[in-house]
C-alpha cells in the first residue's frame, strides 16, 4: 500500500534516523500517569515505525495509535518489549492490549490475536556476504538457492518463520539447511561476517538498514520460484496491528482510523505514505 519506491530511497537517512536511539533502555508512553485504559507493546528500533529520537519512541505506529487515542478519548502506554512476546501477551490481555510492531498477518498469529486490516505491505530481503554470494536470479534470491545453508533470522520474526516453513514442508525440507534463531536482525548480521551463518532473512526496511550500517554486506529480496525466471515473485508480507480478542471496541477505532489514514489525497499518497517519508527525513513536516 505504501509505495515501493518510498522504501527504496536513501536508506543512510533510515540509519542515521534509528542509530540516535541505539541502546536506550527506556520507553515512553503516550499518556505517562500509571493506570492508562490501553497498552500497546511494540519492539525498537524498526524505522521508519518505531524508533527512539531524544529517549522517546516515536514512528509511524506510535502516530497510529495517537490517532486512535484522539478518536476513542482513551489514554494509552507504548511499551518496548521483546518481539517473540508480543502476540502471546496480547492473546493473555493481562499487560497488553494491542501490538504495534511492523507485526505480520499470519495464519498461526491469527489464531491468537485480531488483526486490523493491513495497512503496509513489505517484502523478505536476503542478507548476505558480498564476497560470498548466493546464486542469483537477477536481481533476487529464489528460496532454492538457501538449500543446505545455515540460514538465521531474528525469533520470532516473519523471517524466521518462512523460513521454519520452508526447512518443514517446502522446497528446503530434507536439503540439510538450518535455522539459527537471533536476537536481533544485528546481531545476525554480525552472525554472517563472522561466518556462523550464512544469510539471514529479514523484512525489507531491516534488511537495507543493516546493509547501510555493514558496507560488507548486501541484501536482495527472497522470491518464490515460478515456472519460469520471469514467473518468479516475492515473499510479500502485510503489516497489521494485533488485537486482544476481547477488545472489539479498540479494534474497530484502530481500523476506522487505519482506513481514514490509508486514503489517498490528490497526489496520490495516504496519511501513512506521508509519515513514512516524514520519519525516513524524505519530507519537510
Amino acid at each position: 500500500m505504501v509505495m515501493h519506491k518510498v522504501r527504496s530511497i536513501i536508506y543512510i537517512v533510515l540509519f542515521l534516523l534509528v542509530t540516535v536511539g541505539m541502546g536506550v533502555s527506556v520507553w515512553k508512553s503516550i499518556d505517562d500517569e500509571k493506570g492508562a485504559d490501553y497498552v500497546v507493546e511494540t519492539n525498537v528500533p524498526f524505522a521508519p515505525f518505531e524508533f527512539y529520537e531524544n529517549r522517546e519512541i516515536v514512528g509511524v505506529d506510535v502516530d497510529i495509535v495517537n490517532h486512535v487515542a484522539e478518536k476513542m478519548n482513551k489514554t494509552f502506554q507504548i511499551k518496548n518489549v521483546e518481539f517473540d512476546v508480543i502476540i502471546d501477551n496480547v492473546e493473555a490481555g493481562k499487560i497488553a492490549d494491542a501490538g504495534a510492531a511492523g507485526l505480520t498477518i499470519t495464519p498461526a498469529r491469527s489464531e491468537k490475536v485480531n488483526f486490523t486490516i493491513p495497512y503496509y505491505d513489505s517484502v523478505q530481503y536476503v542478507i548476505y556476504n558480498r564476497e560470498m554470494p548466493p546464486s542469483l536470479r537477477d536481481d533476487h534470491v529464489v528460496w532454492e538457492a538457501l538449500a543446505g545453508a545455515r540460514l538465521g533470522s531474528q525469533i520470532g520474526s516473519t523471517g524466521y518463520l518462512f523460513i521454519d516453513d520452508e526447512i518443514e514442508n517446502g522446497v528446503l525440507n530434507g536439503t540439510g539447511t538450518t535455522l539459527k534463531g537471533i536476537d536481533s536482525h544485528q546481531l545476525a548480521a554480525d552472525a554472517i561476517l563472522a561466518h556462523i551463518i550464512d544469510y539471514a532473512v529479514a523484512d525489507e526496511l531491516a534488511a537495507q538498514f543493516i546493509v547501510e550500517k555493514n558496507p560488507g554486506l548486501q541484501a536482495l529480496p527472497l522470491y518464490y520460484s515460478g515456472a519460469t525466471r520471469e514467473e518468479d515473485y516475492p515473499v510479500e508480507e502485510s503489516y497489521a496491528i494485533a488485537v486482544n480478542r476481547d477488545k472489539t471496541e479498540l479494534l474497530e477505532a484502530f481500523n476506522e482510523v487505519l482506513a481514514e489514514m490509508l486514503t489517498k489525497n490528490e497526489g496520490g499518497l495516504s496519511e501513512i505514505d506521508r509519515l513514512v517519508l516524514k520519519y525516513m527525513g524524505l519530507s519537510d513536516e
